[in-house]
């Protein structure tokens, strides 16, 4: 079963998954951090490979993206990432994830950093 398909299904169409199910390093799914970069390289690091796409930049690289890839949004706390996750999801992605609790939740769960 993918990462996708074990996903919690949200009302606005991407899916919520938590940190101690995303395994690294990513296979089948691609990682992308919507924060900004102070915050990518900042206290609370980033997760290992991951891609930093700032939110305000995201549809705009996107449109570069498969939109049947798999994507997990991260950002500090969930809430920036759920946004851009609905807006991909309303552009025509078709496997998009938040993780839930962004780095706040994947740094409690003494899941893996780099800085």
């Amino acid at each position: 079963m993918s990462l996708f398909d074990s996903a919690r299904p949200h009302l606005a169409g991407y899916r919520d998954v938590a940190p101690a199910d995303v395994k690294l390093p990513a296979q089948g799914f691609r990682v992308v951090d919507v924060r900004e970069p102070h915050e990518y390289k900042g206290e609370l690091g980033h997760v290992p490979g991951s891609a930093l796409v700032p939110m305000h930049s995201v549809m705009a690289q996107a449109m570069d993206w498969s939109r049947d890839e798999a994507l997990v949004l991260v950002c500090r706390s969930g809430g920036r990432s759920a946004q851009v996750a609905h807006a991909l999801t309303r552009a025509g992605f078709g496997k998009v994830m938040n993780l839930v609790g962004g780095m706040l939740a994947w740094n409690a769960a003494g899941l893996p950093v780099e800085k």
